[in-house]
């Protein structure tokens, strides 16, 4: 028969996942009660929620929607806020300022799509989203003002001719 505190606390965790379509998995082993209580507030700062979670509870409370049988040794389940590489890059940047490089990614869900360690690493790497944004934005009006530029030399072109 399974423990009430187990039961509890996987339904607990079903109704956390319910809604999410988007978190990573971090291994946080190595990690003091002070160091994770420090990357817990700098998750939040970023706009995500760290939950230290049972492997068994994880692969049970996701098991209809996702395959995480294959998930060994401490595992954090970090959900994303709004922007998930400035998320990814809070737990980077904590995992380069301890000589352990903890809390190491093992994969996750972005948007509903398993992702691998090489993906939360590259998403790290990222600017957010309002940075990204602004450079689209800059990219999209260099375009537009080169075509403007070909336009207005065409017609000054075909008005020389004229």
């Amino acid at each position: 028969m399974a423990n009430a505190r187990n039961q509890a606390s996987l339904e607990g965790l079903r109704q956390v996942l319910e809604g999410a379509d988007s978190f990573y998995l971090v291994d946080y082993q190595g990690l003091s009660a002070t160091q994770i209580a420090a990357l817990r507030r700098q998750v939040v700062e970023s706009g995500g929620r760290l939950l230290v979670t049972k492997n068994t509870l994880l692969k049970l409370a996701t098991a209809q929607k996702h395959d995480f049988s294959d998930l060994r040794g401490p595992t954090a389940l970090v959900l994303i806020g709004d922007d998930p590489a400035k998320t990814a890059k809070a737990l980077l940047d904590f995992a380069g300022g301890n000589d352990l490089g903890v809390p190491s990614p093992k994969g996750g869900m972005l948007e509903g799509r398993a992702i691998g360690k090489a993906v939360v690493e590259r998403l790290a790497k990222l600017g957010n989203r309002d940075a990204l944004r602004a450079e689209l934005v800059g990219v999209l009006s260099a375009q537009l003002s080169n075509f403007v530029g070909i336009l207005e030399a065409l017609a000054a072109q075909r008005q020389a001719q004229a």
